[in-house]
């Protein structure tokens, strides 16, 4: 029952992290292509996430540092 109880405080405060800190994009993909992207991805050593990220950050043109600067 301890493990309950420390796993709950953990979920809450990751939770307000990445709220705090992150905003979430749900992207939309023809049936059939999430497991080839997948496929891809891990091919090239990266998550989906990682691979998305790095796409639109190439394609906006930033650096890495400016992709992870907040913009206001």
């Amino acid at each position: 029952m301890s493990e309950q109880l420390i796993g709950k405080p953990a979920t809450r405060a990751k939770n307000k992290y990445n709220s705090a800190n992150y905003d979430s994009l749900r992207i939309v993909v023809p049936k059939g292509r999430k497991q080839a992207i997948e496929a891809h991805a891990e091919k090239i050593g990266e998550s989906i996430n990682g691979l998305v990220n790095r796409l639109i950050r190439e394609n906006m043109g930033l650096s890495d540092e400016e992709w992870k600067t907040r913009e206001e």
